[in-house]
């Protein structure tokens, strides 16, 4: 069995898609605690000579660090053949998921979620109602992607289900509300047997 390593944070939903894939895929690991609100410097030596950005999450294999959390589900995927990487087909729909989610809903709920906390200072005025429009686009995209399916991978989760978890996780505190389609899918996450809150997947 690979010797696995896993960095995070329970503020970051990057941190908690993979603590949340190696949990469903039932992958014995290790994980760490970094405090990414602490100046970088403080930070584990053997994450900041592993992380080039300096950034969660980081999960090393064997001792080989993998770094940008759809970069490091589809290397679960594969390597284990789990969670959408069991064939082509399966990996081609996970591919698929991952970069809607990276460039579409997981760009908008984490810079929203942002900006309530700090009350908007530093967000230029029309950013916040920018991403916000964009978010209710996704929001319905969300319900085409899923279909009547009760999982994005099908009848079980997948990475894809994984990544879109990472934010959607935190409406209410990015402001926005969910469909109700999105509602029945979060229900449905809550209750899998390998979920966590992320104060559970990563205890300070």
């Amino acid at each position: 069995m690979a010797d696995l390593v896993l960095y995070g944070h329970p503020d970051s939903g990057h941190a908690c898609k993979v603590a949340l894939a190696l949990s469903l895929a039932r992958l014995a690991h290790t994980r760490v605690w970094v405090d990414i609100w602490a100046d970088p410097a403080t930070r584990p030596a053997a994450f900041l000579a592993a992380s080039p950005l300096r950034e969660v999450p980081l999960l090393t294999i064997d001792g080989v660090p993998h770094t940008q959390s759809g970069a490091i589900l589809l290397e679960i995927a594969t390597r284990f053949r789990c969670l959408g990487g069991e064939d082509r087909a399966a990996l081609r729909r996970a591919r698929e998921l991952l970069m809607w989610e990276a460039n579409r809903i997981g760009m908008c709920l984490p810079q929203l979620k942002e900006a309530r906390r700090v009350k908007g200072e530093g967000f230029a005025p029309g950013v916040v109602d920018w991403l916000r429009n964009r978010y209710a686009t996704d929001a319905e995209n969300f319900g085409v992607l899923l279909g009547d399916k009760p999982f994005f991978h099908g009848d079980e989760p997948g990475i894809g289900d994984c990544a879109i978890w990472g934010y959607t996780q935190w409406l209410a505190e990015a402001g926005v509300a969910p469909t109700d389609q999105m509602l029945g899918w979060l229900e449905r996450m809550r209750a899998l047997d390998a979920m966590k809150a992320p104060d559970a997947f990563f205890p300070g």
